[in-house]
């Protein structure tokens, strides 16, 4: 299936074939991962910016649990952060992820309605 938004972008989403699809593209409930990590991360990096921090780059990895009987809604989201920069401090980056989790990002407070969502991060020094 070719899912096109209404900014005007398209990608495209599929099913395993034991379920009808053609496993040609993500997953549905991938994608939500996928956009919760995608909308938490330019949070962060958008937060420890203003900040003026010297900022590199943001991953956030994502591991989920899901509901053993349908609806298989997520239980539990962990997210990770890797976060490079320039003398960047614990305090910093905890705000941010803590801001991005608890007041801007819209997917991750969506789906914290639902699932028990945790982070964790780690900094990386970059020269």
């Amino acid at each position: 299936m070719l899912a096109e938004s209404g900014s005007g972008h398209a990608l495209v989403m599929d099913g395993p074939p034991e379920h009808g699809g053609r496993n040609l593209g993500v997953r549905p409930m991938e994608m939500l991962l996928m956009g919760m990590g995608g909308c938490t991360q330019f949070d962060v990096l958008l937060i420890l910016r203003r900040g003026r921090h010297q900022v590199s780059f943001c991953e956030v990895a994502l591991e989920a649990e899901r509901a053993e009987t349908d609806p298989k809604v997520f239980t539990r989201i962990h997210a990770h952060f890797r976060v490079g920069g320039k003398g960047l401090t614990d305090k910093a980056v905890e705000r941010a992820v803590t801001l991005s989790a608890e007041k801007y990002c819209s997917a991750s407070i969506m789906l914290g309605a639902m699932a028990e969502v945790t982070h964790d991060f780690e900094i990386v020094e970059v020269e």
